[in-house]
C-alpha cells in the first residue's frame, strides 16, 4: 500500500523553548541594566562609574542567566529522564497493563475503545515508549529540556539587551542620562514585546504593554532608592 505523503507544518510550539530563554533574557538584559543605570545615576554618580557599574551588571547579569537556565531546565530534563527510565520499566515488565492504559486514554480523548484498543497495539508495536512519553507524560521532541541551548540562548539575549542601554549611557550627556536611559530602555521593551508577541502568536498591544509597566516600575523603584541613597551618604 503506498504511503500518503507527510504534510510538513511549522509550528509555534517548536520555538517555545528557545524563544522564552531569549526573551526572558533580552528582558532581563534591558530592565535590569537600565534600571542599574538610572539608579547609580540618581544617586550623582560620575558617568564613568556609571558605564563600569553597566557593563559588571551586563557581564554578571548573563553569566547569572545562563547558570540559572541551565541548571532549572537542567532539572527539568533530569525529571523527564526519571520518568522515562520509570516508564521503560513498567513497559518491560507489565506490558499489557500499559497497553490499557493507553487505550484508556485514547477513550477519553474521543475514541471507540476498540479503535483505542488498536491504536495503542500499533503505536506500542512502532515505539512503545515514544507512544507513553507522548500521550501519557506529555514529554515530545520539540517540548523537551534542552539545558545549553536554554543556557546560551539566555546569555546571549541578556547581554544584547544589556547592551542597549549601556550604548544610550555612553552617548548621552550627564545631564540628561537618565531621561534618555528611561526612555529608550521603555522603547526597546516595546519593541521586544511587540517582537515576541508576533513570533509566539500572541497579542501585540498587550505583550508591549505588559513588558513597558514593568520595566517602567522597575526603573521608577530603583532611581527612587538610588536618590534615597545618594541623599543619605
Amino acid at each position: 500500500m503506498k504511503l500518503p505523503r507527510r504534510h510538513f507544518e511549522l509550528h509555534r510550539t517548536d520555538r517555545v523553548g528557545w524563544l522564552r530563554a531569549a526573551v526572558l533574557g533580552a528582558n532581563d538584559g534591558i530592565v535590569s541594566t537600565a534600571s542599574l543605570v538610572v539608579g547609580v545615576a540618581a544617586a550623582h554618580s560620575s558617568q564613568a562609574s556609571i558605564l563600569v557599574a553597566g557593563v559588571a551588571g551586563l557581564v554578571a547579569g548573563a553569566m547569572s542567566m545562563a547558570a540559572g537556565e541551565y541548571v532549572s531546565v537542567h532539572s527539568q530534563a533530569d525529571t523527564e529522564q526519571a520518568d522515562l527510565s520509570r516508564e521503560r520499566i513498567e513497559l518491560e515488565q507489565h506490558p499489557a497493563a500499559e497497553q490499557r492504559e493507553l487505550t484508556a486514554i485514547y477513550v477519553t480523548r474521543g475514541l471507540e475503545p476498540e479503535l483505542a484498543h488498536q491504536v495503542a497495539e500499533q503505536l506500542m508495536a512502532h515505539d512503545a515508549l515514544g507512544a507513553h512519553a507522548r500521550d501519557e507524560l506529555g514529554i515530545s521532541e520539540s517540548l523537551s529540556a534542552r539545558p545549553v541551548q536554554a543556557a546560551l540562548a539566555s546569555a546571549a539575549s541578556f547581554a544584547v539587551g544589556a547592551a542597549l542601554p549601556l550604548a544610550v549611557t555612553a552617548l548621552a550627556s550627564a545631564q540628561s542620562l537618565i531621561p534618555w536611559v528611561s526612555g529608550t530602555s521603555l522603547a526597546f521593551l516595546a519593541l521586544l514585546g511587540i517582537v515576541a508577541a508576533h513570533v509566539g502568536g500572541a497579542s501585540v498591544l498587550a505583550s508591549a504593554r505588559r513588558v513597558t509597566f514593568w520595566g517602567a516600575l522597575a526603573m521608577a523603584i530603583t532611581a527612587g532608592v538610588g536618590a534615597l541613597f545618594g541623599a543619605v551618604v
